[in-house]
């Protein structure tokens, strides 16, 4: 029977800079090698203290989890680098450990070294946590292409009999990844196609970063549950890659695509005709808030779901859309989501049956109701692709830029280290 044993400083505001400092509050680290879990977060740490922590984490062999989250709030942008790099190297020998959190620290193109040799080698990890990370393009495709070395390295051990766990789940969230860094992610979820759970939340990614991530990454996820892509821009481009690659998940659970500019130029149209191919009879919950959805997409969404093609489906989430909470449309997929739960006999939690609440509606216009003509349709279709192609040409020659020149890596660095002396460095609100 397995043992948990927890070790935790968590949200304790400790500002810990020296050896000193630490050691008064790690004497059960010092005394016990048997910790199954330790919560460093909400403390800071100073690269002294890291250097104290370092050999009491490598000695804890029976170590499944660390959280590591918002742990250099008011430090320097030159101090985290080697405090990082005191942790990380610390935690590799660990064979047990399989879950990091790493959310809320400043880890941009000057301090993600020591993260992606992390990543890089640490072929026990399963579950990874970023959020809130500050990454942009660059640095986010650098810990793509880590986390593709490591699904090779995963995959080496594997051919040498070892039991090695899938990196099931990924959560990169408000990390300003963009459209620029979706080519190395694609390339990482190629080979990590097992994965389970993603979720890329308000990254900045437009329509063509969507396009790839969907197309020629995650299509080929076939064991993926839960996919959050909520806050990006889909548009009609992305709810076509979109419609185009659902129907391959089929263990899928949960979608959130809200707050994506989805409902436009027929993108619910196409989800919906896709959904109703029958191929996710396990999804149960499906986020589309603030997407533009009118009272003709909710009225698709319910015809998909009362013919059975969704049949576990029991919540749906759609404030923030452009519909009238008293349309009859609205009104019909809320009663059959209501009779699916007395059918089911399951109370469950409050927000895991029905729809949310309609705080924020927008209601359509007489105008907006109308079908515009194909013509019309397929000429924004062509001036939204021509724009895309503008954006993808402006993002080789900014990429090139960068290859080419430091300068303005130097000035954002100028920046962070001026904000790191105003106590905001890895600060933020909370996801």
């Amino acid at each position: 029977m397995s043992t948990f044993k927890v070790f935790t400083l968590a949200d304790l505001g400790l500002k810990l800079d020296t050896a000193a400092d630490t050691s008064k509050h790690t004497a059960p680290l010092s005394s016990s090698s048997a910790h199954t879990t330790i919560l460093l977060n909400g403390n800071t740490f100073g690269p002294p203290a890291c250097t104290h922590l370092a050999p009491l984490l490598s000695a804890q062999t029976s170590l499944h989890t660390i959280n590591l989250a918002d742990i250099f709030t008011s430090r320097l942008l030159a101090e985290i680098p080697p405090a990082l790099s005191s942790l990380l190297t610390s935690l590799l020998p660990l064979q047990q450990l399989q879950t990091i959190d790493l959310s809320d620290n400043a880890f941009g193109l000057n301090t993600q070294a020591p993260l992606v040799e992390f990543l890089r080698k640490h072929v026990p990890l399963r579950v990874l946590i970023l959020n809130n990370n500050g990454l942009g393009p660059e640095a986010g495709a650098r810990i793509a292409d880590a986390l593709s070395e490591l699904s090779d390295r995963k995959a080496e051990a594997r051919k040498e009999g070892k039991g090695v766990p899938v990196l099931e789940t990924v959560v990169c969230g408000r990390n300003r990844l963009e459209t620029g860094s979706m080519k190395a992610w694609s390339r990482f979820f190629q080979k990590n196609r097992d994965v389970k759970v993603v979720k890329m939340v308000q990254n900045g990614i437009r329509q063509p970063g969507i396009e790839v991530l969907l197309k020629e990454g995650l299509a080929g996820c076939e064991k993926l549950k839960i996919l959050d892509l909520q806050d990006n821009t889909f548009t009609h481009v992305g709810a076509g890659a979109l419609a185009e690659v659902v129907t391959g998940w089929k263990a899928l659970r949960e979608l959130g695509v809200g707050d994506s500019l989805l409902g436009r130029k027929g993108g619910m149209k196409m989800l919906c005709e896709a959904l109703a191919k029958g191929q996710n009879g396990k999804l149960r919950v499906l986020r589309l808030q603030y997407n533009e959805i009118d009272g003709r997409g909710v009225g698709m969404l319910h015809d998909v779901v009362a013919k059975g093609h969704l049949p576990e489906l029991r919540r749906v989430e759609l404030n923030g859309n452009k519909f009238s909470e008293d349309d009859v449309r609205v009104e019909k997929l809320r009663v059959l989501l209501d009779e699916r739960r007395e059918e089911a006999g399951d109370e469950g939690e409050e927000g895991e049956w029905g729809m949310d609440d309609f705080s924020d509606l927008e209601e359509e216009s007489e105008d907006e109701e109308e079908v515009g003509s194909e013509d019309e349709e397929e000429k924004e279709e062509k001036e939204e692709r021509e724009a895309l192609a503008e954006e993808i040409v402006r993002d080789a020659e900014e990429e090139e830029g960068r290859n080419v020149s430091q300068k303005q890596d130097e000035a954002v660095d100028a920046l962070a280290e001026k904000l790191g002396k105003t106590d905001m460095i890895g600060q933020g609100p909370k996801p």
